[in-house]
């Protein structure tokens, strides 16, 4: 089994880190075809997607978590198991909304690459299920980790709503870029209500998502114990 999901783990971040390179190789021949004057402003507003970022960091930490799988045995460090939960409540967020509310919707990265697309946003994101799942190195966490898990989303949601503002959009030629319709106050029907309201909407889930996964981990954790045999 370990050896199993380390293969796994290493494959999943491989596709990952193929999606985001060619998806943006697409979005830069896009974005020179509309002649954007600042290619790196596009760069920027490429890495600054929630759903490039988290992959990013799904691709990283399966890396080192395959690693851990094959150089170790029993429950993973607790440093590592902070940091897969995280991730893995993250990725599941992102497949939740994205499915939910963007499907369907073209976002500002340029054209999409249909298959980058599914792997960034379906695969990847399923595949963070199943380990968390099934993978060994399982270690329960306390439910304060719902604390750790948020810092991230906080300063993500922060970052992208005081940047737009004073970043161009090449896509509408107008200041204002945002990576997701629904943080937009000027497309929203009441402004920065609404995108408050999708913020902590967003936050509940990301909650929900880290304490369902707590919970997974604690359930797994006894049902190892009682299956180990007695001596």
């Amino acid at each position: 089994m370990r050896v199993l999901f380390a293969v796994l783990r290493i494959a999943i971040a491989v596709a990952i880190v193929a999606a985001v390179i060619g998806q943006l190789a697409v979005s830069l021949a896009f974005w020179t075809e509309r002649g954007d004057e600042n290619l790196a402003i596009d760069v920027v507003n490429f890495f600054s997607f929630f759903t490039i970022q988290s992959n990013i960091a799904a691709a990283v930490t399966l890396a080192i978590g395959a690693v851990l799988l094959l150089r170790g045995r029993g429950p993973d460090p607790r440093w590592f198991a902070v940091l897969l939960v995280c991730v893995a409540t993250y990725m599941i967020t992102t497949g939740i909304v994205y499915n939910l509310l963007l499907r369907g919707i073209e976002l500002p990265q340029g054209s999409t690459l249909g298959w980058s697309n599914e792997v960034l946003h379906a695969v990847a994101p399923l595949y963070l299920v199943v380990d968390r799942l099934f993978a060994p190195g399982n270690r329960a966490l306390p439910t304060k980790t719902i604390g750790i898990a948020v810092i991230y989303p906080i300063v993500w949601a922060v970052y992208t709503l005081v940047r737009a503002p004073f970043t161009f959009d090449y896509g509408t030629n107008t200041m204002g870029w945002y990576p997701y319709p629904f943080l937009n106050p000027v497309l929203s029907s009441n402004g920065y209500l609404s995108v408050a309201f999708y913020v902590v909407l967003i936050a509940v889930v990301i909650s929900a998502v880290t304490l369902g996964l707590l919970w997974l981990s604690a359930r797994r954790e006894k049902n190892a114990a009682r299956a180990a045999p007695l001596y």
